[in-house]
């Protein structure tokens, strides 16, 4: 049916990859492209028989000009973005350069800022509009699948939303004193940043962290969970209907979160560069090249995740409540692709819109989050692929 370039050999791409090739109908021929091409070359190793045609390429996608270039050669149907979501600016302009769809997992973030903002990929929607190509942002699970939970929410069991909390829950342990389950500059930006949440028109910004509670999530028990900004709140508060407050939370251990005090403590955490024998480093970027490579923890890594949405509205005039949520099993996702969970549910997602898009059941010019689509057939995909969810009407509740 199609072909895909896809820019990025790290967990969420190799997860993303291996679910293409489930389904080589759809994709018929894909590019790994990366700034270190062993990397894609170790993935299309493992991947060796597949009906889907893979080829490598080595790109710096920093450069528009060589993602320009291999767009041209390849001639790709669409553009999976899976690096570094400093790369989603130049990407999406080689796609309007070539007239080529786009999707990413992430929203863009400048290098020197630790801020989650769509206003830079938003000013694009006039643009892709023009050229008459589609690019889907935030097409993992967390943005991504949440969004797709409360656009399915709306469409079927309310009339109104007034309050989504969203939970991501992680339960796995993989052994080692410290590491992120995903890239650790990105991840550990995330957590030192300020929280924020939006309620009755406005943003309330909190201190890092500094909001806690504890929830019983189905599978893997009472974690404690702590209130961040996470960016599909931005679209989410303007694409529900009726919506008074949506927050996002996490769980950490207290053992990663001691670790992430020293650290932040000792300026291991920041992003203002430095000297050192002459050099300039970023201190965040130097922790990251000691840290484990999160594509490692895949064999190490046991439990479970639980992802979902909790909400509160309005049906016929009856207020509602629905906690709609995936478990994920990270020794599972291991066996099927070398993975661990924290990569198959940003991977999985990746590939099921990009099928959508090939299929032209999610296709429209423009700059789009996920919830702005019909919801139905990503849900119905989902249990299909490896992530299915379940519901509950009547759910624990968050003050």
């Amino acid at each position: 049916m199609g072909k895909a370039l896809i820019i990025g050999a790290g967990g969420v791409a190799s997860v993303a990859i291996h679910k293409c090739c489930q389904n080589p109908d759809v994709f018929e021929e894909i590019c790994i492209a990366s700034r270190t091409v062993e990397k894609c070359e170790a993935i299309k190793n493992k991947l060796a028989g597949s009906r889907t045609i893979i080829h490598t390429a080595q790109l710096d996608a920093d450069n528009t000009d060589m993602v320009i270039d291999l767009i041209k050669s390849f001639k790709p149907d669409i553009v999976m973005n899976l690096a570094l979501p400093y790369q989603d600016l130049t990407i999406m302009d080689a796609c309007l350069a070539t007239g080529v769809d786009y999707l990413d997992t992430a929203n863009y973030e400048p290098p020197d800022i630790a801020k989650f903002e769509y206003k830079w990929q938003w000013a694009y929607r006039e643009k892709f509009a023009q050229a008459g190509v589609t690019a889907l942002l935030g097409s993992g699970f967390d943005p991504g699948v949440t969004g797709i939970f409360c656009a399915y929410a709306q469409k079927h069991y309310f009339d109104e939303i007034h309050s989504i909390d969203i939970v991501d829950a992680n339960a796995g342990d993989h052994g080692y004193p410290f590491a992120t389950n995903f890239n650790p500059e990105i991840n550990i930006r995330e957590i030192t940043a300020n929280g924020r949440y939006y309620e009755n028109g406005s943003w309330v910004e909190t201190d890092p962290l500094s909001m806690k509670k504890v929830y019983d999530l189905p599978e893997i028990g009472p974690k404690s969970i702590y209130l961040m900004y996470h960016e599909e709140l931005e679209s989410l508060a303007l694409n529900i209907k009726g919506i008074k407050r949506i927050r996002f939370w996490m769980t950490f251990s207290d053992n990663y979160l001691n670790h992430l005090r020293v650290l932040e403590n000792v300026g291991m955490t920041s992003i203002e560069p430095i000297e050192f024998e002459g050099q300039q480093i970023i201190p965040l970027q130097f922790l990251k090249a000691v840290l484990p490579d999160p594509a490692s923890l895949g064999p190490r890594t046991k439990g479970k995740t639980n992802i979902g949405c909790i909400i509160q509205g309005i049906k016929d005039g009856k207020p509602r409540t629905y906690y709609v949520y995936n478990v994920c099993d990270h020794q599972e996702c291991y066996a099927e692709v070398g993975s661990q969970a924290i990569s198959y549910t940003t991977g999985v997602p990746a590939m099921i819109g990009a099928m959508l898009m090939l299929k032209d059941i999610w296709k429209k010019p423009g700059v789009f989050n996920v919830e702005e689509f019909d919801p139905d057939p990503f849900m119905e995909a989902l249990n299909k692929c490896g992530l299915p969810w379940q519901e509950n009407f009547s759910p624990t509740l968050l003050d």
